[in-house]
């Protein structure tokens, strides 16, 4: 998925960047070779990738390790070594292994090397062959950088890296297996800062597939040469070969990501974003009218009234102020769905600032992962804290177990999910299952950190007790009259999650395309506006409809308040299903067991976060709303 850089924009800004000539970022600085250097090259999982047509379908969404025994590439002498990787890295997948390829810094291999001659059993090659069919990708790492091939976007013309290359070609209908690629044209650019200091920025692969003789001391076969067709019947010999080509480039190493960072169209982005600002301003005005008009003058009226008079009439949501405050049903379940919804949503904003300023850099794999994951650990104490005012707010009198609910019961059932998921990819021989070390290192950190600093945080936030509320709660329950069918709990919930969506469902798709598809993005200063629009849109949202349900005499808000600003969710995993049937050709069990359990998992982890900025929104207006008006 495309990643441009984002960008602050202001006199802040404008004074870090005049100093940022001065630094790197941690885990970002350059490596300086001299000529004739050793260049590592590594190697990474095989993931599936969407194919080069428009309409083209990801087919798979298992990784394979690339010295899985069924592939026989060729090993390095004494054995692949795994590299160290984040902890960020290993959760979305990446493997990384040392590789046998010699390459030296400015020594252009002047014709083919031979890597090695492996014989592939029949029995591999059916797998490999069906890994082909589904356009699996090579992902090699060279200075940080990944190897890709270079395209041409069809709608802007412009020249872009598109990260990983294909392991073979499936192009031919009319040949009834796929040919293997096992001679790889690799192009390196450099730059040259200064004389005898060489940066690499830029890493080009252009894989091609030609026919293997059992001479390996043979050079390689010219362009017409016939392609290796592994034969599912009997073993077949196939020869890896490389040639090493070096070009001088103008780009400095500080820029070397935009080649790969594109962005696809970029007028869908800004039309997505004007679209979504007219929808909060449109959202913005009518609750500004609503609130110091309509409001305003129901405000006016019901304090003009002689309170001394024996007879007072009450209308619209004046009716229900002796009841707008009463505790709702289960107070304990909804603080602690508030309270971990705020930890998530403390844990989006400041990666998304991280983000911004630049600290995740995209050489540094698995870091924006490695920071949501850390933050969401040390942000245990704002879940316990607000879990714990909104329930002392709600009339809730069993505090500990409010609160070591609000410190167990989402990382609990996210572990699950992420486990029985982990299950269905061990059974599959994907390498992107999580190891048992670091499934019990974010075990440690949830229920080692994070539970601990929840747990204080709740203490904290009981200490300081429940909001006050401006109205008295009536002693006997008013009588509720029948709402509006538009105004019910789920009509009402996916009436109002409608516009929020409307706001991110562009953004959505290269999101979606970012977890799935293997596209890379970084496009974090859309994501960011994005998600601003988003949490204001949701905000209103749920007030509008909140005025509705207590002019309608309904003052049970508290779980619809929720709802509504979580109805977003449910649009999200409808959305999802639909990219599913559009964008995905899933064939395997597995495939749409971890497709079905990560869009379920998002889907819920958003309704947290829209449910909360919904309550916590809702709340406020009613406090501020009923404490406009005097009652007797």
């Amino acid at each position: 998925m495309p990643r441009p850089r984002a960008w602050f924009v202001g006199s802040v800004a404008a004074a870090l960047l005049t100093t940022a000539h001065a630094f790197y970022l941690p885990g970002a600085a350059p490596h300086d070779y001299a000529e004739g250097e050793v260049v590592d090259l590594y190697v990474n999982a095989l993931t599936p990738m969407l194919g080069g047509s428009d309409n083209a379908k990801l087919k798979s969404l298992i990784n394979y390790d690339y010295y899985d025994t069924r592939l026989h590439f060729c090993e390095p002498e004494g054995g692949p070594h795994k590299e160290p990787e984040s902890l960020g890295s290993i959760l979305f997948g990446d493997r990384i292994f040392n590789s046998p390829y010699d390459i030296r810094m400015l020594e252009d291999n002047g014709t083919c090397k031979t890597l090695c001659t492996i014989h592939v059993p029949a029995e591999d090659a059916k797998f490999i062959n069906d890994r082909i069919r589904e356009d699996y990708a090579l992902n090699w790492l060279v200075d940080g950088l990944p190897a890709a091939e270079m395209k041409q976007d069809t709608k802007t013309g412009d020249l872009f890296f598109d990260m990983g290359f294909n392991l073979g070609n499936d192009e031919d209908e009319l040949a009834e297996t796929p040919a293997l690629n096992n001679h790889y044209e690799i192009v390196l650019r450099y730059h040259t800062p200064r004389p005898g200091i060489h940066r690499i920025v830029g890493v080009l692969v252009w894989p091609t597939s030609h026919a293997t003789t059992e001479d390996v001391s043979t050079d390689c076969p010219l362009s017409d040469a016939p392609p290796v067709i592994l034969s599912e019947d009997q073993p077949t010999l196939v020869r890896y070969t490389y040639r090493v080509t070096w070009n001088e480039s103008d780009t400095p190493w500080a820029t070397r990501w935009d080649n790969y960072l594109h962005i696809f169209d970029p007028r869908i982005h800004w039309f997505s974003l004007i679209n979504s600002l007219v929808i909060v301003v449109f959202l913005c005005v009518m609750v500004a009218m609503i609130l110091y008009r309509t409001v305003s003058r129901d405000i006016s009226r019901y304090n003009a009234l002689d309170l001394s008079e024996d007879v007072q009439e009450d209308w619209g949501w004046k009716l229900v102020h002796g009841e707008v405050f009463r505790p709702p049903r289960n107070p304990m379940i909804l603080s602690v769905l508030v309270g971990n919804g705020a930890q998530l949503c403390a844990m989006v904003g400041v990666t998304l600032v991280f983000a911004l300023l630049g600290f995740l850099s995209p050489s540094n794999r698995g870091s924006l992962a490695t920071v949501m994951m850390v933050c969401w650990t040390l942000f245990g104490g704002i879940s316990g804290y607000v879990s714990g005012r909104v329930y002392d707010s709600l009339g809730g009198t069993n505090k500990r177990k409010a609160s070591f609910l609000t410190a167990t019961v989402l990382p609990t059932c996210v572990f699950a999910i992420v486990f029985l998921l982990n299950l269905f990819l061990l059974s599959a021989g994907s390498s992107g299952a999580v190891p048992f070390g670091t499934m019990l290192l974010i075990v440690v950190m949830w229920f080692g950190i994070s539970a601990p600093l929840s747990l204080i945080g709740s203490y904290i936030g009981s200490r300081h007790g429940g909001i006050s509320h401006p109205v008295r709660v009536n002693q006997i329950p008013r009588q509720i009259p029948q709402s509006p069918r538009y105004l019910q709990p789920w009509a009402a919930t996916l009436l109002a999650g409608i516009l929020p969506f409307g706001a991110a469902f562009v953004e959505l798709y290269f999101v979606l395309s970012s977890l799935f598809a293997s596209r890379a993005y970084y496009a974090f200063g859309f994501l960011a506006l994005t998600a601003g629009v988003v949490s204001l849109t949701t905000a209103t949202v749920s007030i509008l409809f909140t005025y509705f349900i207590l002019c309608a005499e309904e003052y049970r808000w508290h779980w619809r308040a929720f709802l509504t600003g979580g109805g977003s969710a449910f649009w999200l995993l409808g959305y999802g299903i639909f990219y599913w049937a559009s964008r995905l050709s899933l064939d395997s069990f597995s495939s749409v067991v971890m497709y079905m359990g990560y869009l379920l998992l998002l889907a819920l982890l958003d309704f947290l976060v829209t449910g909360t900025i919904g309550f916590l929104a809702t709340y406020w207006a009613v406090r501020r709303l009923y404490s406009a008006i005097r009652v007797d």
